[in-house]
């Protein structure tokens, strides 16, 4: 496997919308999560990195060979990539192993079948090595598409949106399946999503894009504990927006009022960003707390959503563990926690 660079990248996709990417690495053995909401450029880039399409400028290197840029463009069928779609693309008239061995021609058949059992067999895929795709389930079509692109020996795997045709349960059996195979062969992969939940559970990094740009990328615990501006914010995770005071360093806000390093230059009125987990409930034990009734809570499983009335008549959502859920009607106590309420300066 090889690292992936992508510098000062510029395509135009029609006449009004533009990709720009200054800096986009992924790492040797490394899962970087391309995300973003749709028509935001993220299949672009990666058809780009596949050489599906041609950049107008930029520089495009897998491991040290340099295939788009000043030295040229090197087509789709010479990057030596491993791609995988939301519709896997199987050979309908091929078996499962036939779909595995088929981008490896140019061996015998000895030396297919030693390349492609192992991988059948590392994904559980053994017994159905003489199927037909229409005879098994999304689930295994996805793991056969995933093999068929590994068996090669890529030096880079792209994945364009590979579990939205999955429904819920099966998707994150299949999204943590695919994660282990991934570590266990050191793949290096960019992985195309518009879902923030996916993206945290499987990335090492996350490139979040908007309109045509990287607005930022770090780790899914540095994009989420620490977006650089409102998008971002509420892009990773739902957010309750409170109007705000700021004084002496504080934010004064219905909810309470939190010590902030932004409080100082925000002076006066501002709006802050606060995450339905940062709001704790707790029972009312004397005058002077900030205090909410709990008008709904809706049950996910292992959370609630709590919705809370203000004494001001605002309504703010909280979220909490399914066991310390409170009744309707009940008036909870309310603190915040620090870490997860943002300010942002003003646009």
């Amino acid at each position: 496997m090889s690292k992936l660079e992508i510098s000062n990248l510029k395509h135009r996709n029609s006449d009004n919308f533009v990709v720009q990417i200054e800096n986009l690495t992924v790492n040797t053995g490394e899962i970087v999560c391309l995300l973003g909401p749709s028509g935001c450029g993220k299949s672009t880039t990666l058809r780009l990195a596949a050489g599906l399409d041609q950049a107008e400028a930029g520089d495009i290197f897998i491991g040290d060979e340099q295939v788009a840029g000043n030295s040229g463009f090197v087509p789709a069928e010479d990057r030596h990539v491993g791609l995988v779609f939301q519709d896997y693309a199987l050979f309908p008239h091929l078996s499962v192993l036939g779909n595995v061995t088929f981008g490896l021609s140019e061996k015998n058949k000895q030396a297919r079948d030693a390349i492609a059992l192992p991988l059948l067999k590392r994904m559980g895929l053994q017994e159905d090595q003489d199927k037909y795709p229409h005879m098994l389930s999304g689930g295994e079509q996805q793991r056969v598409a995933l093999a068929r692109a590994l068996a090669p020996n890529p030096r880079l795997l792209l994945m364009d949106e590979p579990f939205s045709g999955l429904d819920a349960v099966l998707r994150n059996i299949v999204r943590d399946e695919t994660f282990r195979i991934l570590k266990e062969t050191s793949t290096t992969v960019l992985l195309v999503t518009h879902d923030p939940e996916e993206a945290m559970r499987m990335a090492d990094r996350i490139v979040l894009m908007k309109d045509g740009s990287i607005v930022q990328q770090g780790t899914p615990a540095e994009l989420y504990g620490k977006p650089v501006n409102q998008f971002v914010a509420s892009f990773l995770g739902s957010v309750n927006t409170v109007a705000a005071n700021s004084v002496d360093g504080i934010l004064e806000t219905e909810l309470g009022q939190v010590p902030h390093a932004g409080a100082t230059k925000a002076r006066g009125k501002c709006e802050v960003l606060i995450r339905p987990e940062a709001i704790r409930l707790g029972p009312v034990r004397g005058e002077g707390e900030v205090t909410a009734t709990v008008n709904a809570v809706r049950n996910l499983g292992p959370f609630a959503l709590i919705e809370l009335e203000l004494s001001t008549g605002r309504r703010v959502t909280a979220r909490a563990a399914t066991v310390l859920q409170p009744e309707e009607g009940e008036i909870c106590s309310i603190s915040l926690d620090r870490r997860q309420v943002f300010l942002f300066p003003a646009d």
